[in-house]
């Protein structure tokens, strides 16, 4: 058969995806702008027939009805590598169909692979060529690595997404079945950056050298951060993911990628979200690879980059220098993700210049609140071991923790705290023992 025979033998309808369930399995699907909107919102048809359907995913766009609604109970369950508004609704209205995946991004899927062989992969793809290759498009943070392991491989063929390089690209004769799905790739509001967002970004910044090779995260304090660099030189981008600020300053000259250590000349990531701009921009675009987590996340891999330098952000540090970005006590907000990864490759550099940076407002709930704490609610996760921090910045400065006794990262933390709680933080630290 030619290519498009293959095809057509292999494309069904998305009214036939439900029977494509199976009972006591693992289905994985794609992330965020990757996430096969058109099969799931069809899983709940397979309800009557199937129980224990397991549904692995990040950053979960939509309130799916396999999800959202009590009656699914016992028939799927969301199981979250990172909690988006809809899985933390369904918590919320205990639901009892949601539950949360401790993890580091970069072996969520491997480490799930342990416990038993992924049923399905279901995500999003391009048409395919005349030679009969789709591209995985905006994402293959896990996504690939399931691809090669599944026992169906289901892609939502979507004209609209983009067409990208490295481990998205896969050949027709490896997919089990196509489903066609048009529709504009889900897209991320353009970021508010409010003063104190931009207070942030600038001090992020002026710990960025020139030829520093970059990981930026989510969200309005790495998007003031990546405006604040736009005087800075031969900027690299070793990242998980991919958003319009990375764009912006590689028009601008910023961002060369000429003097990274690996991948020279090339943008590295495992997934993109942003805006339909950057969308256009990335299809067909050669300059950018899209890797697999297992390896762009690997913070063994990502430690050979000269200069590293990773940006995240955090919900709250305590005195020790304990990282909660992911829950408050035992309210599971977002998750993991890849700030453990990137962190640890950061602070590891080979050549002993490497920053990690976690970030975080001094203040929370309208400032009235610190989120420099003496220790952490009861029951919160802590995402970054104390170890592993590096740099702390809020809007009043920036400390480095590494290698700083608790006496000594207690009164650095503190010294960036606002200054409206600095005189009962250092009360607090004091009847503790810690000063």
């Amino acid at each position: 058969m030619n290519i498009n025979e293959i095809y057509q033998s292999k494309l069904i309808s998305l009214q036939q995806v439900p029977n494509l369930l199976k009972s006591d399995t693992d289905v994985i699907v794609g992330q965020c702008a990757s996430e096969p909107q058109g099969c799931m919102s069809v899983f709940h048809l397979a309800k009557e027939r199937v129980q224990n359907v397991k549904v692995f995913s990040v950053l979960t766009l939509k309130p799916y009805d396999f999800y959202m609604k009590p009656a699914m109970r016992g028939h799927f369950e969301l199981c979250s590598w990172f909690h988006a508004p809809g899985s933390r609704q369904a918590l919320k209205e205990k639901t009892g169909t949601v539950t949360y995946v401790p993890n580091m991004l970069h072996r969520a899927a491997t480490d799930r692979m342990k416990v038993r062989r992924p049923y399905m992969l279901a995500t999003t793809c391009t048409p395919p060529d005349e030679k009969g290759f789709v591209s995985l498009s905006l994402g293959v943070t896990y996504e690939r690595d399931v691809f090669e392991n599944a026992e169906i491989v289901l892609l939502e063929v979507n004209d609209k997404t983009p067409r990208t390089f490295g481990d998205t690209i896969v050949h027709i004769s490896d997919v089990s079945y196509f489903v066609e799905y048009s529709q504009t790739p889900p897209t991320l509001p353009e970021p508010v950056i409010d003063k104190t967002a931009m207070a942030i970004g600038k001090n992020i910044a002026e710990l960025v050298e020139d030829g520093s090779t970059i990981q930026l995260g989510i969200g309005e304090i790495p998007n003031a951060a990546a405006l604040m660099l736009k005087d800075k030189k031969d900027l690299g981008v070793h990242t998980e993911m991919m958003v319009d600020s990375m764009m912006e300053l590689y028009q601008m000259g910023v961002i060369t990628n000429k003097k990274k250590s690996v991948h020279k000349g090339k943008f590295v990531c495992t997934f993109a979200m942003g805006s339909e701009k950057l969308y256009r921009w990335l299809n067909n675009n050669a300059a950018v690879e899209f890797l697999r987590g297992s390896y762009v996340n690997d913070p063994a891999e990502m430690k050979k980059n000269a200069k590293m330098v990773s940006v995240n952000t955090c919900i709250m540090i305590d005195f020790t220098g304990q990282v909660a970005s992911e829950s408050i006590g035992t309210q599971q907000y977002s998750g993991t993700g890849g700030q453990s990864d990137t962190a640890m490759g950061a602070i590891e550099g080979i050549d002993g210049k490497g920053k990690s940076i976690i970030a975080c407002r001094a203040t929370a709930k309208g400032g009235t609140v610190s989120t420099i704490v003496p220790m952490l609610p009861a029951g919160t996760g802590v995402t970054l071991h104390r170890s592993n921090t590096d740099w702390v910045v809020t809007e009043f400065g920036s400390v480095r923790l590494t290698g700083l006794t608790v006496k000594e990262r207690t009164e650095a933390l503190i010294s960036i705290a606002h200054p409206d709680f600095q005189d009962e933080l250092r009360k607090q630290a004091a009847e503790i023992g810690y000063l």
